[in-house]
C-alpha cells in the first residue's frame, strides 16, 4: 500500500523526504546520462512508467480493511537501472496522489523511498547477483521482480512500525503486526508480479531482435 495523505507524524514524513532526496537527485543525473547517450531509450522508459503506472495503481483488498498491490517497479529497475526508476517511481507516485488519491503529498517522501528507492535497489540487487550465481535469465528477473515487490511492503511495515509502535511490545510488536497484515495478500502478489515482469522482459527482448526493430 502507498502510506496514506496525513498519516504519518509530521517528522516522520520529513525525515523520509529528506532521505529520498538524494537518491532521486542522483536518479536524475543518471537519467539525463541515460538519454543523452541513448535517446532511443525513450520509448523504454515510458513502458517502464507506464508499467509501473498501472501496476501499482492496482489496489486489491487486504486483510483489516487495508488493500495491498503490486509495485511494477522491478522492471525498470532490471532494464533501465534502480536509479533511473527511482525517478519514475517518484512521478508515477505523484500523478498517483494528485489523480487517483492513491498515498499523499505529505507522505510523498516515505512512498518513494519505500516504492521508488528501496523496491528496485532490491529488486536489481537480487536480479544481479541471481545473475552473477549463473542462473537462468528468467529466474533472475523473476527473482529481481518478486524481491522488489516484497521489499517494498517489508520497508512500508518498517515505516508504519517506527511511526506507530506498539503500546506494550514497542517498535518490535508493530512491525510484526504490519507485516503479517500484508504477507496475506502480497506473497501471491509478488509471484505474480515476479511471472509478469519475467514475460514482459522477454517480450521486449524478442521485439529487439526481431529484424523489424533492427531495421
Amino acid at each position: 500500500m502507498h502510506i496514506m495523505e496525513g498519516f504519518l507524524p509530521v517528522a516522520h514524513a520529513a525525515g523520509w523526504t529528506a532521505v529520498s532526496v538524494p537518491f532521486v537527485a542522483v536518479g536524475v543525473r543518471r537519467l539525463k546520462r541515460v538519454l543523452a547517450e541513448h535517446p532511443e531509450a525513450r520509448l523504454s522508459l515510458g513502458a517502464a512508467g507506464a508499467f509501473a503506472f498501472v501496476l501499482s495503481a492496482l489496489k486489491l483488498p487486504s486483510v483489516t480493511g487495508s488493500c495491498s498491490h503490486p509495485t511494477g517497479t522491478g522492471l525498470g529497475a532490471i532494464t533501465m537501472g534502480p536509479a533511473v526508476m527511482s525517478v519514475l517511481g517518484t512521478i508515477v507516485l505523484l500523478f498517483q496522489a494528485l489523480l487517483l488519491a492513491h498515498g499523499g503529498l505529505t507522505t510523498l517522501g516515505a512512498n518513494v523511498f519505500s516504492m521508488a528507492i528501496a523496491g528496485p535497489w532490491i529488486a536489481w540487487a537480487v536480479w544481479t547477483g541471481t545473475r552473477k550465481l549463473g542462473g537462468p535469465a528468467a529466474l533472475a528477473v523473476f527473482l529481481g521482480a518478486f524481491a522488489g515487490d516484497l521489499g517494498t511492503y517489508v520497508v512500508t511495515s518498517f515505516q508504519l512500525a517506527l511511526a506507530f509502535p506498539d503500546a506494550v511490545g514497542g517498535f518490535g510488536a508493530a512491525f510484526t503486526k504490519f507485516a503479517g497484515i500484508f504477507a496475506v495478500t502480497q506473497l501471491p502478489l509478488a509471484v505474480a508480479e515476479g511471472l509478469l515482469t519475467v514475460v514482459v522482459v522477454n517480450a521486449l527482448a524478442a521485439r529487439q531482435a526481431s529484424p523489424e526493430a533492427k531495421a
